[in-house]
């Protein structure tokens, strides 16, 4: 009988560890790791990981991976009018916090619908005051079918959106390829008139108005209507230095009546879209 063959393995060839690779290689691994985890878990293994994180190629590595129209438009963009520079005022770079809060199309204000009561808002109380209530009728693609109500004097509110904090850096905004849409609803109950009031400013680093936008409808009458309606407007070519928006509201009933009969607001909006054309 003959000798049987050897089976005699080769020995295997040590595994490649990552901090081994080139650093053109390792930015493309790493860029196919999702945001949140590149901050807080590859960021702390080692200096390079750092560096890597830290740098805008890993970042724009992940916007090309986006190819619906709006993310084409935008790459396009940060490739023209990238962040320059570093912030002092935030721990990483522009790119990473457009990646990990991911504001275009995203509703920027906070606590629209008054689920969780006036927090995020300045709130000035008239009458008796705001109120938070169910809503009397449904209002489409609200988080919650909730809403603030005003009382018989002006109550007002206002919440300032800072949208580089948000993740929109500097260039972006100044690039005018960037639109601002602004939304809020607002009703009356049926058996009280109500006057409302809204005015959007866009506003500068320092908080000096830019431009702004603002809605006086006319007072819904008693008995006439119940519900809510839309008033919507949108900014384009703003111009540069833009950082904040003030959403503010105002709002009372018109026969004076002790409690909250007064314009009911909700599901307000300020959303940020990149232009196609």
């Amino acid at each position: 009988m003959g000798a049987r063959p050897s089976r005699r393995q080769l020995p295997a060839e040590p595994p490649l560890a990552l901090d081994a690779l080139p650093p053109e290689l390792l930015v493309q691994v790493l860029s196919h790791v999702p945001p949140r985890a590149l901050v807080t878990r590859c960021r702390a293994v080692c200096r390079a990981w750092r560096d890597v994180v830290d740098g805008p190629t890993v970042w724009l590595l992940q916007l090309a991976r986006d190819r619906s129209a709006e993310g084409r438009a935008l790459y396009a963009v940060a490739q023209r009018c990238p962040p320059h520079g570093e912030d002092e005022e935030f721990p990483l770079c522009a790119l990473a916090r457009y990646c990990l809060r991911a504001p275009l199309g995203r509703n920027l204000i906070f606590n629209s619908c008054g689920e969780q009561g006036f927090r995020g808002w300045e709130v000035e109380h008239g009458g008796n005051g705001w109120a938070v209530e169910k809503n009397l009728t449904l209002v489409p693609g609200a988080p919650s079918q909730t809403c603030f109500v005003t009382s018989f004097q002006w109550c007002f509110k206002r919440q300032l959106v800072d949208l580089v904090m948000e993740g929109v850096w500097q260039e972006l905004l100044d690039s005018a390829q960037i639109e601002i849409c602004v939304a809020d609803w607002w009703g009356a109950r049926e058996n009280c008139g109500c006057i409302y009031r809204l005015r959007v400013r866009l506003l500068d680093t320092y908080e000096n108005e830019v431009v702004k936008f603002s809605a006086s409808p006319n007072p819904v009458l008693q008995w006439t209507e119940r519900g809510c309606r839309q008033v919507s407007h949108v900014f384009t070519n703003f111009g540069k230095g833009i950082r904040y928006v003030s959403f503010e509201q105002y709002g009372r009933d018109t026969r004076s009546w002790v409690g909250h009969y007064g314009a009911l607001v909700t599901h307000s909006s300020v959303r940020v879209r990149i232009r196609l054309s």
